[in-house]
């Protein structure tokens, strides 16, 4: 079955004639019924903001109970939207929190200080809600963001920070007028949806500023600053490019983060070790130097926040080591932009032999991505659990003609099981990554591969 605008659906279920859901009954509905975006991919992305409007209108308009601060760009939103949300908590907020997509459970995209919403509140909100949304053949996204409003005003947030799902200016989190935009920076990524020039792809997520509401840019070019520039002013939104008045002065790595000197919080230790982490925290502690005028948030709880913020928030896959023996690390960094980072601080990396558990999604730039990455590697081509999987064979062949070596494995269990019999526990290094989807089955298997290696 499919629908006249193209998108895809899933087959017509009775479940009104079907007694209460669980909550595994519930996210298979969802999947089955709304089209996800990392499935199919260009299948079910829905451009415009008609049905959030219509599901805002219905659940009487959630999201104006709750201040908000909204999250834009192609790279660094995960983070800079955990470590906000952090900060918000430390400083004793009722904070929310809405980034996808989730790796391991749904309940990822929708936190409150911290904690996932409960299995509870999803299946009565789909029960209770889906007699209105069924006719309006929402989208995953767009439920998941009416579920996720509906769920910080039950739980009277004080504020939300709120990720944007793709580009800006059509993405359904665009209804609300937060307390700051944040656009962490552009790199060429959903070329398909958003275009084909830097300039155009910051057109679209320039679409989130909103008259009289500050706006963060965190990494600009002069093709984008121009663009950023240029709407700031037609819509009235005061800008502020992080770039241009550093806060971060100085960043040394360590083995279990960054030490950051800055301008206004003195050092501060970071968890996050990823290289992209020292442009993200420039970016946040620009944000933060805005918001401290409409918060109350002081330089403690940006340090605890900093130095703590996968335990605040649940944050995972950010250049995570997972095990020590041999010692595993996982990025979610998926396309160019994010590759570089991660590319030359695999070539950093003191250790013996590199293996390199990879795999992508089709619809990413398969060849820029493989160009990046070190020929000395030991490579293990798979394929993530979804159905924009790029497969394992074709990748290979693409990673041959950029001059890298290796074997195809079917998926990412039987990949990490070949790169752990091969590696040197004592000093190899084995990445995964490539896709938030390779990541995603590393955790959803983490539990099995403890057990294999003793960790």
């Amino acid at each position: 079955m499919s629908r006249s605008d193209g998108l895809a659906v899933g087959h017509a279920l009775d479940f009104h004639a079907l007694p209460i859901m669980t909550y595994d009954e519930t996210l298979a509905y969802l999947y089955d019924s709304a089209p996800l975006f990392q499935q199919l991919g260009a299948g079910a992305y829905k451009e415009g903001l008609q049905t959030t409007e219509a599901l805002d209108a219905h659940l009487g308009q959630p999201h104006r109970s709750f201040r908000t601060i909204h999250v834009a760009g192609t790279n660094g939103k995960g983070s800079c939207s955990h470590t906000i949300a952090a900060m918000l908590q430390c400083a004793g907020y009722t904070t929310g929190l809405y980034t996808s997509p989730h790796l391991v459970d749904f309940r990822e995209r929708i936190r409150v200080n911290g904690i996932p919403v409960s299995k509870q509140f999803v299946t009565d909100f789909v029960e209770r809600e889906k007699a209105f949304f069924e006719p309006l053949h929402p989208s995953f996204f767009e439920l998941a963001t009416a579920m996720a409003f509906s769920y910080f005003a039950q739980c009277k947030v004080d504020v939300a920070v709120i990720e944007v799902g793709l580009g800006g200016r059509l993405d359904c989190t665009n209804i609300i007028r937060p307390e700051l935009s944040i656009i962490t920076n552009i790199s060429l990524d959903h070329t398909q949806f958003l275009g084909n020039t830097l300039a155009q792809i910051a057109a679209e997520k320039a679409g989130i500023m909103k008259s009289g509401v500050p706006v963060v840019i965190g990494n600009a070019t002069a093709e984008t600053r121009r663009v950023f520039e240029q709407h700031a002013r037609q819509v009235g939104s005061p800008i502020c490019f992080a770039q241009d008045n550093p806060q971060v002065v100085g960043a040394t790595s360590t083995q279990d983060g960054w030490t950051y000197d800055t301008r206004t919080y003195g050092q501060l230790r970071g968890e996050l070790g990823g290289y992209c982490q020292v442009e993200n925290t420039n970016t946040i502690l620009t944000a933060v130097n805005l918001l401290r005028g409409r918060f109350n948030v002081e330089t403690q709880h940006v340090r605890e926040a900093f130095s703590r913020v996968c335990a605040l928030t649940g944050l995972m896959g950010r250049w995570q080591t997972v095990s020590l023996h041999p010692r595993i690390v996982c990025d979610t960094g998926h396309n160019v932009g994010g590759m570089e980072y991660i590319s030359r601080q695999l070539q950093a990396q003191q250790c013996g032999q590199l293996h390199v558990v990879i795999g992508m999604v089709n619809d990413k730039d398969i060849s820029g991505v493989l160009a990046l990455l070190p020929r000395t590697a030991r490579y293990y081509f798979t394929k993530a659990s979804v159905k924009r999987a790029l497969s394992e064979s074709r990748l290979h062949e693409l990673a041959q003609q950029a001059g890298l070596q290796g074997e195809e494995y079917p998926c990412v269990d039987v990949a990490l099981r070949a790169a752990i019999s091969n590696a040197n526990a004592a000093n190899d290094l084995i990445f995964v990554g490539g896709s938030t989807f390779i990541v995603a089955d590393l955790f959803v298997n983490e539990k099995s591969f403890g057990k294999m290696f003793g960790n």
